[in-house]
């Protein structure tokens, strides 16, 4: 019977601990001690608490100590699940099951606790909770994104109508640079909303990573400024990625930025290219990293660290601890969503007064450059000598009416004869009253109630039998899957997509590039 009972006990299913009634260690089996590592005193008499974190102890405590009082609960026993402490288990979850033993007078002289690994099952339900966390987000970020975007346009567009006004003094002008300047200011911000949830237009392009950060150091050594030093570590020959230019550096820039406010006192930022391979899954906090070849870029400060309580929720869109120096929490989840958005993934490793450690790993690319087919972005340059003769009929759709009463004055101002419509039903039926009536171009929100812009400009094109007909598709989301939606719907030909926020000189500009002559 003994030998059945040692047996049962060593068996490798399940860790398992003896404790006297003081909660004190009387025996322990192998699948324990290959559990906790060699650094974890498991001899007899060890308390039972050091075995597990120190933020679990008193959850522990809480089931195990009534159970020796012979206060346990009745029934059958109920799981508890804690982390372990130990530099080979400070990682893992598991799961408790304890059994009192009694003597023959029914007192507990002490108890069994059988251990079950369920890390897997614990990053899991994390990985779970932070992807739905980030959804949520994600969510809110685009609907609110996309009023955002439709009233600065309309802010853009009542200043540049004031501003074409005869007589102004120097000081209203003045006010009307800030009005534009605050609304540029806002359109950065709406940008890192749609960044953090996944939601901004990247352009990948084939990039030598090594190249993108020597390029970008001339940037950051100005903006670390001279107390701290930037130490570039590059692995050679370097690899390549597939990426958006622009949103890798802003994901550098940022992870810079953070890096200089955590030493005030000047330091060390170091800059380290390299590559990985993975043949099995990867924990990096509540992501798992897949099997596969990277290119890893990595980040280290020699600041202040991360205290453990906020290492967990730095990628959180608004969390801050740096709000009373007008920190607004979106740069390490802009870091976030950028990152996560190119398929890559990140780690985060950091200890109070020893600095941080950001790994950025991306997938590495060894193919050649592909020519991935895109709408042509509308840029920013100013604009400059647009005539003011009339250039003829232009189909104009918003279901936002300041927008549209603005776009409506000032194109006409420019010459254009406007048909303004709020939705695809109503500008199917304008045009409709007007039988024999010849479109210069479309402009229309993408994303309206009802058919949406792709469905109205396609409609318009069958009716006019000019199946290029130019049309500039707008929105406030200016999500790459909507231009992959509309590509595939409307393919490039006469086809032009503008994000908003927008200013009107932009919009005529564009007009006159794309429209048909009158």
């Amino acid at each position: 019977m003994d030998r059945a009972l040692t047996l049962l006990f060593q068996a490798p299913s399940a860790a398992r601990v003896v404790i006297d009634r003081h909660g004190r260690l009387l025996r322990v089996n192998e699948p324990l001690r290959q559990m906790l590592g060699p650094a974890v005193d498991l001899s007899p008499g060890t308390p039972l608490l050091a075995l597990f974190a120190e933020p679990e102890r008193e959850a522990v405590w809480a089931e195990v100590g009534p159970a020796l009082r012979g206060q346990g609960r009745h029934g059958p026993p109920r799981p508890l699940t804690a982390r372990l402490t130990g530099e080979e288990a400070e990682t893992r979850s598991v799961l408790i099951f304890l059994t009192t033993v009694r003597e023959a007078d029914g007192s507990a002289s002490g108890a069994v606790l059988s251990l079950r690994d369920v890390s897997a099952e614990a990053r899991l339900e994390a990985q779970l909770a932070h992807s739905q966390r980030l959804q949520v987000a994600g969510q809110l970020a685009g609907g609110v994104a996309h009023d955002f975007n439709n009233l600065l346009t309309a802010i853009l567009g009542a200043a540049d109508a004031i501003a074409a006004q005869a007589g102004l003094s120097g000081e209203s002008l003045e006010d009307l640079a800030q009005i534009r300047a605050s609304a540029a200011r806002g359109g950065a911000l709406v940008r890192q909303l749609l960044a953090f949830g996944r939601r901004q237009t990247l352009q990948p392009k084939v990039l030598a990573l090594n190249d993108v950060i020597t390029d970008l150091a001339v940037l950051l050594r100005r903006l670390l400024g001279s107390r701290v030093r930037l130490h570039l570590a590059l692995e050679q020959p370097g690899c390549r990625v597939r990426a958006d230019p622009t949103a890798l550096d802003q994901v550098l820039v940022n992870l810079a930025v953070n890096a200089r406010d955590a030493m005030p006192g000047g330091g060390t930022l170091t800059l380290r290219s390299g590559h990985i391979t993975l043949h099995r899954p990867l924990p990096r906090g509540p992501e798992t990293i897949p099997p596969g070849r990277y290119v890893m870029i990595e980040v280290e400060d020699s600041g202040s660290g991360i205290p453990p309580e906020v290492l967990p929720r730095i990628f959180e869109p608004f969390f801050t601890t740096r709000r009373e120096q007008g920190g607004a929490g979106l740069g390490l989840a802009t870091v976030h969503g950028i990152v996560r958005q190119s398929d890559g993934f990140l780690g985060v490793e950091s200890e109070p007064g020893r600095g941080t450690r950001v790994r950025v790993y991306l997938p590495r690319w060894d193919g050649e450059e592909m020519a991935i087919p895109a709408l042509p972005a509308a840029t920013a340059e100013p604009a400059a000598g647009l005539p003011p003769a009339a250039r003829g009929a232009v189909l104009l759709v918003e279901d936002e009416p300041f927008v549209r009463r603005i776009a409506e004055r000032a194109l006409s101002r420019l010459g254009w004869r406007v048909l303004a419509a709020e939705s695809t039903e109503d500008a199917l039926a304008l045009l409709g009253r007007q039988p024999g009536l010849r479109l210069g171009a479309i402009v229309t929100d993408l994303v309206m109630p009802g058919e949406d812009g792709t469905a109205l400009v396609r409609l318009v094109r069958e009716r006019s039998g000019v199946a290029d007909l130019p049309a500039i598709l707008v929105s406030g989301y200016a999500a790459e899957e909507l231009q992959r939606e509309v590509t595939a719907a409307l393919g490039t030909a006469g086809t032009m997509f503008l994000p908003k926020p927008y200013d009107m000189a932009e919009l005529a500009r564009r007009l006159l590039e794309v429209a048909l002559p009158a």
